[in-house]
C-alpha cells in the first residue's frame, strides 16, 4: 500500500519508477516485434500443409519468445546479460555486438526509450494507479503492433482481438471512455468505418487500400477511448501520415505505388489522443 500511495501522490516518484518500467517492458517489446511474426509464419506454414496434405520432412527450428536466448542474428553467438539492460547495454557496446562486431540495430534502444518516454507521459497524465496500469497495457501492446506493422505489414489477431476485448472489460465503469456504452460503439464504428472505405476504395479502383487488421486496430483504439475520440485519431494518424510521406519524398525514399502501413500511423493517434484528452483535463 506504501508503495501505490507513492505512486499516487509523489509525481517524481511516479515518474521515474515508470521510465525504469517502459524501458525493462520495452526491452521485451523488442523481442516481441521479431519473434512473433516468424513464430507466426512457422504456424501458418504447418497449418498450410496440414490443409493440403503436404508431407514436409524439412527440420522447422524451435522459437518463441523466451527461446532460443538472446543472440547476435548475424554470428549466432548467446548476449552476455549484461548488454540486455536496456539502453545502457546498447551504450555500452557502443551500437556493436560483443562477438562480430557488427552493428546492431538503433531500433532497439528507440523502442526501449520510446516506451519509458510514454509510460513517463502517461504517469504525468494520470494518477489513479488502475489507469496507470491500463494505460501503459495499451501503449504496450500498440508500440508492439506499430513495430510488428513497419517490419511485415501485419496486425496480428493474437494482439489486436484480446486488445478489444480488455479494452470493453476495462471500460465497464468508464475508465478512459465515457461510458461501455461508448466503448461498444467505438469497436463497432472503428471497425466498419474503415471497413466502408476499404470496399470505396476497392470497388473504384480494384486494389486493396488497406489490410483488416487496421479495421480490427482501430476497432481496439475505439474500445480503449470511445467513439467520440475515433475523429481524433483519424485525424491525428492521418497527419502523421502525411508528415511521414512527405519526409520520405524529401529524403528521395518514397516509390511511386509502394505500400506505406497504416497501423503505425492509427497507433500513433491513438496515443496522442490517449495523452492528449486527459492532460487537457488536468489543465
Amino acid at each position: 500500500m506504501e508503495l501505490v500511495n507513492l505512486l499516487e501522490n509523489v509525481l517524481w516518484f511516479r515518474l521515474v519508477g515508470l521510465f525504469i518500467l517502459g524501458l525493462c517492458i520495452g526491452s521485451f517489446l523488442n523481442v516481441v516485434i521479431y519473434r512473433l511474426p516468424l513464430i507466426l509464419a512457422i504456424k501458418w506454414k504447418k497449418q498450410a500443409q496440414e490443409i493440403l496434405e503436404i508431407a514436409d520432412a524439412t527440420p522447422v527450428a524451435t522459437i518463441s519468445l523466451s527461446f532460443p536466448a538472446s543472440h547476435c542474428p548475424k554470428c549466432k553467438q548467446s548476449i552476455p546479460w549484461w548488454t540486455n539492460i536496456p539502453l545502457i547495454g546498447y551504450l555500452i557496446l557502443m551500437g556493436r555486438c560483443c562477438a562480430c562486431n557488427c552493428k546492431i540495430s538503433a531500433r532497439y534502444p528507440i523502442v526501449e526509450l520510446i516506451s519509458a518516454l510514454l509510460f513517463s507521459a502517461v504517469g504525468f497524465v494520470y494518477t489513479d494507479i488502475w489507469q496507470i496500469m491500463f494505460a501503459c497495457i495499451f501503449i504496450a501492446v500498440l508500440i508492439a503492433l506499430m513495430g510488428i506493422d513497419l517490419d511485415t505489414f501485419l496486425l496480428p489477431d493474437e494482439l489486436t482481438l484480446p486488445l478489444v476485448w480488455i479494452g470493453l472489460l476495462v471500460n465497464l465503469n468508464g475508465m478512459f471512455s465515457s461510458s461501455l456504452e461508448s466503448s461498444l460503439f467505438g469497436a463497432v464504428i472503428g471497425y466498419m468505418s474503415l471497413w466502408s472505405i476499404y470496399w470505396i476504395f476497392k470497388l473504384i479502383t480494384g486494389k486493396d487500400g488497406m489490410g483488416y487488421g487496421d479495421f480490427k486496430l482501430l476497432a481496439a483504439i475505439g474500445a480503449w477511448l470511445g467513439w467520440q475520440c475515433l475523429v481524433n485519431v483519424l485525424l491525428f494518424s492521418s497527419c502523421l501520415g502525411i508528415v511521414y510521406a512527405l519526409t520520405l519524398k524529401m529524403l528521395g525514399k518514397l516509390d511511386s505505388g509502394k505500400a506505406i502501413p497504416f497501423g503505425p500511423f492509427l497507433g500513433g493517434g491513438a496515443l496522442v489522443s490517449l495523452l492528449l484528452a486527459n492532460f487537457i483535463k488536468i489543465l
